[in-house]
């Protein structure tokens, strides 16, 4: 069997296995799904298809929705599930025991040069693997939910995982077509979940305060934010809004934010030091002599988008 023929195991037939299934399938790679739940694998079957006749709908499957469903199967057996896998993803519940007890069977039952994966939403791998004869080849390859809508994919590894396995688990989520992003230093929640705990902890204090409701929330994300962050990310925004790139608003807005931070208790500001690294990145992505035309470009990006949610009103009419 050769490596592009090798299959990717799933254990946890839940909704994040599930949607891994699809991801990979869609791909066209076999896919052995397992649950130790016999309840769990009744319903895979029906749960890949089900989802695989909903992308077809709106025309995001190049094949027949049955044939993707075909490359899925499920395993009673463990140990059967891991034959010849070149990664295993693990899908398992969100708590650590129930991950360590899992990863010791995945390492026990797993091809010695697979690469074995949690798709933990916080606890880091080290949590969970460190004591693991193979823990070389372990990590975490957390997504977005669901991750064959939302290709980002963090890969974030333990100190001892090895460099092979980080490329091998980029490379096959790639094939895959999702978009891996390295998570350089072992923290709780990654990057996907800092980010979003940080909006949701603002956004709980707003409520409580009485500045706004929640329904007020949603629709600034909703209809402000999540429109802009849909076409360019936050450092991206900050470099377009402001004449003279992300340096100028810093220079302008940083007090404020620091103020804003320090009122919650948080005593983060923006150094010179630091705005002057996220300045270089920048430019080395967009030089300011490129600027004017970014800035269209957004506004284009954004045109399309509002034009598509006006057409999908009228649709529903």
């Amino acid at each position: 069997m050769s490596e592009s023929e090798r299959p990717i195991a799933i254990v946890g037939a839940g909704s994040i296995g599930i949607a891994f299934s699809l991801v990979f399938a869609r791909a066209g790679v076999p896919v052995r799904l397992h649950d130790p739940d016999g309840d769990m694998r009744d319903l895979a079957p029906a749960s890949v298809l089900g989802r695989a006749r909903a992308l077809a709908a709106f025309d995001l499957l190049d094949e027949a929705p049955e044939r993707l469903a075909a490359r899925v199967t499920v395993f009673d057996d463990l140990a059967e599930a891991l034959t010849n896998a070149c990664l295993v993803q693990e899908c398992a519940p969100e708590r650590a025991e129930l991950k360590r007890e899992i990863f010791i069977e995945l390492d026990r039952f797993a091809p010695v040069d697979a690469v074995l994966a949690s798709a933990s939403s916080a606890i880091p791998a080290s949590v969970f693997a460190s004591e693991l004869p193979g823990r070389e080849r372990c990590l975490i390859a957390h997504p977005g939910n669901p991750p064959y809508l939302l290709p980002v994919i963090e890969i974030a590894p333990a100190p001892f995982t090895a460099d092979w396995a980080i490329q091998a688990a980029s490379e096959r989520f790639n094939a895959a077509g999702l978009k891996p992003v390295l998570v350089r230093k072992e923290v709780e929640g990654f990057v996907f979940n800092r980010l979003q705990g940080a909006m949701l902890r603002e956004a709980y204090c707003l409520v409580r305060d009485g500045v706004a409701t929640v329904e007020d929330i949603d629709t600034v994300v909703r209809d402000g934010l999540g429109l802009r962050w849909s076409v360019i990310g936050p450092f991206e925004t900050a470099d377009l809004n402001t004449r003279g790139g992300i340096a100028a608003h810093a220079e302008r807005l940083g007090p404020a934010y620091a103020r804003m931070g320090a009122e919650r208790g948080q005593q983060d500001p923006w150094t010179e030091e630091l705005v002057a690294e996220v300045e270089r990145q920048r430019r080395e992505k967009l030089p300011l002599a490129d600027w004017e035309a970014r800035v269209a470009w957004r506004d284009r990006e954004l045109m399309k988008r509002i034009a598509l949610r006006k057409f999908d009103k009228g649709a529903d009419r």
